[in-house]
């Protein structure tokens, strides 16, 4: 069943609108009677029928909304240390199929790329990416994607665990690491192409942060953070 986000939502009605709204009416071609499936974004879903479409808008009579059965009962937000141009969007789209909640990019020391004045524009297009991943995916949340932060000021307080991935490490793997249960706010730390300076690993640890190594290869910066959401939320059950 197609989904949609909604943000216009009423006591039994929610509006399609917007480039939803293109696609219902002009590639869909979805009419009076048609079932779809809403969601607010947040979380929670609902099922619904198609009133009518008409010039911008479509109107859709919503049944009782519900949590959203895909969403992850953990929440994972990962700081990704900026890319070379194009692997953003890879990142994002396919850590928003995973399962993440939030996505924050991060300048630090070995980032290539340097966040120009065009930055803003770029969170604009990263936020349209993560919502059309979270609607290709039947996800019920649209993860937030957070204005650029330097690594040495990311606030790390509102998390219960902390992991960086980090090829220095050479004991603790990421799985070793979960035999400790990690609690429901998780951040991943993700370094550039040239990866992360010692120091600043040693300043991710002295916030609580955990070095863990994802295998014996070394993978490429936007493998990385796939890699750890994949397998956290597989170690989790979700």
């Amino acid at each position: 069943m197609n989904r949609f986000f909604v943000e216009d939502i009423g006591p039994d009605r929610a509006t399609i609108t917007g480039e939803d709204l293109k696609h219902l009416s002009a590639v869909l071609r979805l009419k009076k009677g048609d079932k779809v499936m809403l969601s607010d974004g947040k979380g929670s879903e609902c099922q619904g029928e198609i009133e009518r479409v008409e010039p911008g808008r479509a109107q859709v009579k919503t049944g009782p909304w519900r949590p959203c059965i895909s969403e992850p009962h953990h929440k994972l937000t990962l700081f990704q240390c900026l890319p070379k141009a194009g692997k953003m969007e890879v990142i994002l789209q396919k850590c928003t199929e995973l399962g993440i909640n939030a996505l924050v990019p991060t300048l630090s020391a070995r980032c290539v790329v340097q966040p120009g004045k065009d930055f803003d524009k770029k969170l604009q297009r990263y936020r349209k990416v993560a919502r059309e991943a979270a609607m290709q995916s039947h996800r019920g949340w649209i993860p937030e994607v957070l204005p650029l932060v330097e690594l040495k000021k990311a606030d790390l307080s509102i998390f219960d665990t902390v992991y960086v991935a980090y090829e220095g490490e050479k004991e603790t793997s990421l799985k070793a690491a979960m035999g400790e249960r990690p609690g429901r706010r998780i951040a991943l730390f993700v370094g550039p192409e040239g990866g992360f300076e010692p120091d600043e690993v040693q300043s991710l640890v002295e916030k609580d942060a955990r070095p863990v190594s994802l295998g014996p290869r070394i993978l490429r910066t936007e493998t990385a953070g796939m890699a750890m959401v994949a397998q956290i939320l597989f170690e989790l059950g979700e």
